[in-house]
């Protein structure tokens, strides 16, 4: 290896940082390292795990390794944290695909009984309001602790974020479905129009 490439691997060297709650870190490092391994080897990075504090450190596995895929690697490190399943977490792979993170203290306060309320519109009875706002929007979303985090494009990650801030304000459940119902309507023939539109020569 010659000088100037081990200068170029010096230079490029870049570390990112996140948190986890130790109960999760089982869920990341997989059955024999399972999970870790497979993220590390389709963003192309090593990550390192600290068992006692829950702090992760994500590097480049290669000097070619891009700053996207350490992000990307970040991302699903921290979606895990926040309650995804590994597979869900995945998702994030997608080059469109957007981690989007609600903590719900900065809206309603840290009052116990402020959160249950909340909490509560949102999941829905047995689940139900999330796995609307699921459905409608092709989005997963977790509720973990206090944060509500949704994965999805970024049109469809943003309508169910509207969603929900709109769930915490108060508002009835059906009205914000109705909501979510003409958004995705407009989503989609925009989504048309761009597909059908006759390219510049």
């Amino acid at each position: 290896m010659s000088g100037e490439e081990k200068g170029r691997i010096t230079i490029g060297v870049t570390k990112l940082y996140e948190n986890i709650p130790l109960e999760r870190i089982g869920v990341l490092i997989g059955g024999e390292g399972k999970v870790k391994r497979e993220i590390e080897e389709r963003t192309r990075t090593r990550i390192t795990i600290d068992s006692t504090s829950g702090s992760i450190i994500i590097e480049p596995a290669f000097p070619s390794t891009t700053m996207f895929e350490l992000m990307k690697a970040r991302d699903i490190v921290k979606a895990i944290g926040l309650g995804f399943s590994p597979e869900k977490a995945m998702r994030l792979l997608g080059e469109d695909q957007i981690l989007i993170v609600i903590e719900l203290k900065q809206y309603v306060g840290d009052k116990p009984n402020h959160l249950r309320r909340v909490l509560g519109r949102i999941i829905g009875e047995e689940g139900k309001a999330r796995r609307i706002i699921e459905e409608m929007t092709g989005t997963y979303i977790s509720v973990y602790d206090t944060y509500v985090s949704i994965i999805g494009d970024y049109e469809t990650a943003n309508i169910a974020k509207t969603a929900i801030e709109m769930l915490i304000e108060g508002r009835m459940h059906s009205t914000v479905y109705s909501f979510i119902e003409r958004e995705m309507e407009k989503l989609k023939r925009r989504r048309m129009t761009e597909l059908w539109r006759p390219r510049e020569l």
